[in-house]
């Protein structure tokens, strides 16, 4: 009797992925923003351990307190500095490439209207005096 013999009487199951592909909920974070996310969990993580030592060495009564503790307070500007770096640099990417810019219906609808005025006007007329002025800046 041989190994496959032995296990016959075990059903067999069907085979599945190790895995299924599923969409993302969110679109991912661009480059920047990923990199300066990266760079301040990296930092706070720092700095919460600083402040671990820092906590734990004040309690021991080690001379390493007062040492830790100005670093501590130096890595927690540090993290401010990188949260705020994640918030401006999300702030840039989202203005230079983020939203696609479309006027709105009620933009078009009075681009036509004006457009159509102007259509309408007579032509070839020159404009009046005082729009001209006020066109070029003059006072009103």
């Amino acid at each position: 009797m041989d190994a496959m013999d032995k296990d016959r009487d075990i059903p067999q199951r069907p085979v599945r992925p190790l895995w299924t592909e599923e969409p993302a909920r969110r679109r991912r974070l661009p480059d920047p923003v990923r990199t300066a996310a990266v760079r301040a969990v990296i930092i706070v993580a720092v700095t919460l351990v600083q402040a671990m030592i820092a906590v734990l060495s004040a309690l021991a009564g080690s001379w390493l307190a007062f040492p830790s503790v100005l670093t501590t307070v130096g890595s927690t500007v540090l993290a401010t500095w990188g949260v705020l770096d994640v918030w401006v640099t999300r702030q840039v990417w989202n203005q230079r490439y983020g939203v696609v810019s479309r006027p709105s219906s009620t933009a078009r609808q009075l681009r036509r209207q004006r457009r159509r005025a102007r259509k309408a006007g007579p032509v070839g007329a020159p404009p009046r005096a005082a729009e001209r002025g006020r066109a070029r800046g003059a006072a009103a």
